[in-house]
């Protein structure tokens, strides 16, 4: 389908435009679709789930703090 991500499948919405004298006339409002790469393939993904894949790649490929090691006592 068009204009849809082909991730999460979110796609358009209506919506109505209001005139100064309160006349309604729908429109539609089209979700910020972009061309991306995802797991090889050419893809309609939206903004947000662009955000997401990020957050999830920035969370797997960081690497973890090193554990400090507690101190060992000294006796005098």
């Amino acid at each position: 389908m068009a204009r849809t991500c082909d991730i999460c499948g979110r796609g358009t919405t209506r919506d109505a435009s209001r005139s100064h004298s309160n006349i309604r006339t729908l429109k539609r409002q089209y979700i910020n679709l972009q061309a991306r790469k995802v797991d090889g393939k050419n893809q309609k993904v939206c903004a947000n789930c662009i955000k997401t894949i990020k957050k999830n790649a920035a969370k797997i490929t960081a690497p973890k703090p090193a554990k400090k090691k507690p101190a060992k006592k000294t006796s005098r």
